[in-house]
């Protein structure tokens, strides 16, 4: 049963987290959606697609800034409660560790329900739905996301340069290089040209320019000089349903056990991203565990608890650092896969030893 004790430290804890969450999550989606502003203003991209490809980003850094939100939220708070010597009182009305972080662990636990209820459903759902949008986007709005001066991949066989785009959407300066077909690459360049929506999707058409096409056979290039030329883009694509999807796109059933046909590098893959979104919302008990660590070790101290909380933070950025690289080891040695959850467990155990041990953290010649 709740006591008043732990509600009023749970509100304080929750509060505190929703709103480091949204700063963090606020901050997070104005720097990813500043890369889409500029089609939305000047290439004619709909409002509403901007606001679903902005929101489609967010769940992926959310599981991040999850751990780090309870993390802040629980220093701030037992800090502040330290700080107004309420966390003295009640220790001295016989309140022992477990019982103060009590309300935090409530927290944390349904934060971890959130936490699990993204990786294995959020994060794939909503990666899915972007790169199917992202294929949308460039099967109807092709012109949108050229860019002047940059040569534009629209996927692995077909680039696109564009030197100068009109207000119109006539485009200047075109070069166009396309190696769909794999024995006859082509090259073309034109003067200008415009990009037209088609039944089959969008087509690009050219106005005079030259084709420049190579026989690998015969290692000959032929040259077509041409009044007007059209190249289907609808091609790049293809039918979204038959792309093969992404490590990132997929469920956790779609990960451990992937269709036929899959190449064993790429299965290997599967097999760490899954095992990535099993362990992630391992590190919100791991931060939290972090926090206390260095609240609850050792008296109270006069002088505040500068030093702990900073130690805290160095800590905490320790332990991402090492999950992000233990990705990077996973790739070359399959069995570190299980650093993943290693890495929390260890740290929870090391924090609780810490708070029933405080010698070990803070020195018993620590000034009071």
């Amino acid at each position: 049963m709740l006591t008043r004790f732990d509600r009023y430290i749970a509100r304080q804890v929750l509060v505190a987290t929703l709103a480091v969450l949204a700063v963090l999550a606020a901050a997070i989606w104005l720097s990813q959606s500043l890369r889409f502003i500029d089609l939305t203003v000047n290439r004619g991209l709909p409002v509403s697609t901007f606001i679903t490809i902005s929101a489609l980003v967010l769940p992926n850094f959310l599981t991040v800034i999850l751990p780090i939100a309870l993390f802040a939220a629980v220093l701030f708070t037992y800090n502040g409660l330290q700080a107004d010597s309420e966390l003295l009182a009640m220790r001295a009305a016989g309140l022992g560790p477990s019982q103060l972080m009590r309300p935090a662990v409530m927290v944390m636990a349904a934060l971890l329900l959130v936490g699990y209820g993204l990786t294995l459903y959020g994060l794939p759902a909503s990666y899915r739905a972007f790169k199917d949008l992202q294929a949308n986007l460039r099967n109807n709005f092709t012109a949108v996301l050229l860019q002047e001066g940059v040569f534009t991949q629209l996927d692995d066989k077909l680039t696109l340069f564009v030197r100068e785009q009109g207000v119109e959407g006539d485009l200047f300066g075109i070069m166009a290089h396309d190696s769909r077909i794999a024995d006859r690459p082509a090259t073309y360049i034109a003067d200008r040209g415009t990009m037209v929506q088609s039944p089959d999707g969008p087509r690009l058409v050219m106005i005079n320019g030259n084709r420049q096409e190579l026989d690998r056979t015969t290692g000959r290039i032929s040259f077509l000089f041409f009044d007007r030329y059209t190249v289907d883009i609808n091609r790049v694509t293809g039918e979204i349903v038959n792309r093969q999807r992404e490590g990132t796109e997929r469920y956790l059933d779609e990960l451990l056990w992937p269709e036929d046909g899959v190449d064993d590098r790429t299965r290997r893959g599967f097999f760490i991203e899954a095992h990535q979104r099993l362990a992630a919302p391992l590190m919100i008990p791991a931060f939290l565990a972090i926090a206390f660590g260095a609240l609850l070790s050792g008296d109270f101290n006069r002088r505040g608890q500068n030093r702990r909380i900073l130690l805290a933070v160095v800590l905490a950025a320790a332990v991402q650092g090492l999950f992000f690289a233990f990705g990077s080891l996973a790739n070359r040695m399959s069995g570190a896969v299980l650093l993943f959850y290693l890495l929390p467990l260890v740290t929870v155990a090391v924090a609780a030893l810490v708070i029933a041990r405080p010698t070990l953290f803070s020195p018993a010649t620590e000034a009071r």
